[in-house]
């Protein structure tokens, strides 16, 4: 597979690489698992959510918005 990335994005994948003492591909790879496992985390959230929602179980807005608060603090 091959990814395009703009100018800036390579310049800047390769100033983080080169900060870190790492290679650019083993960077971009671990920086794709990230987002992978990110999105798989989220895709699960997502239809718990809605299972929950289709048993008739609901979590007040406020109890909501705690646990957005808390899981973008972490």
């Amino acid at each position: 597979m091959v990814v395009q990335l703009s100018t800036e994005q390579e310049a800047q994948l390769s100033q983080i690489a080169a900060q870190a003492g790492r290679d650019v591909d083993d960077l971009a790879r671990e920086a794709v698992d990230r987002f992978l496992a990110e999105e798989a985390r989220f895709h699960a959230a997502v239809q718990a959510g809605q299972e929950a929602a289709a048993r008739g179980e609901f979590v007040p807005a406020s109890e909501v918005w705690a646990n957005v608060e808390r899981e973008l603090q972490s």
